[in-house]
């Protein structure tokens, strides 16, 4: 009976609990405070082709990328300073992400913005999957590092690779996909 009424007190307790957490806020077994946001991701035409995710915790901030409907090959990818994605161009969401000042490209020996990420792939039926893990932004509010600053950010699908080299775009093209980031 002791058992029974012990279990029947968990069980109530770990209900109150779930329901006390902040729906952005997980808390792993670990202990490590999660923070999640997502978005859709957007084409020239304003379709929703996709969506992102973001994650983080302790160790990395971690970007899921879902898309369909693009052209396969390589893309270059990157986080733009303004959560805006305004088509057909997707200009309003600006340059690359760079609170730090540097030039473009993971192999610039004056670089690599914060905003840089790496090319993607996407398969032959259009479609991507595919997790990036970041340790130099984060979407904690107040920081310089943070994408989810005042205007928030955009995370940009671009028509071809990044050359990971020439400022300031990395010779990727035009921009051909565009999820808004922000806190809202």
């Amino acid at each position: 009976m002791k058992r029974i009424l012990l279990l029947f007190i968990s069980c109530c307790l770990l209900f109150v609990m779930s329901g006390c957490l902040q729906k952005k806020t997980k808390l792993p077994v670990s202990g490590d405070k999660t923070e999640n946001l997502s978005a859709p991701f957007i084409n020239v035409d304003g379709d929703e082709i996709g969506e992102v995710a973001f994650t983080e915790n302790s160790k990395a901030l971690i970007i899921d990328i879902r898309a369909e409907g693009l052209k396969p090959g390589i893309h270059g990818t990157h986080i733009h300073e303004k959560g805006e994605c305004a088509t057909p161009t997707f200009e309003s969401a600006g340059g690359h992400f760079n609170p730090t000042s540097k030039e473009h490209g993971f192999d610039n020996p004056k670089g690599f913005h914060l905003g840089d990420l790496p090319n993607i792939e996407v398969a032959e039926d259009g479609t991507v999957n595919v997790s990036l893990h970041l340790t130099d932004i984060t979407l904690k509010q107040g920081m310089d590092n943070s994408i989810l600053d005042k205007d928030g950010s955009a995370l940009v699908i671009h028509e071809g690779p990044d050359d990971y080299e020439t400022d300031p775009a990395g010779n990727s093209g035009a921009r051909i996909a565009c999820a808004a980031i922000t806190a809202k």
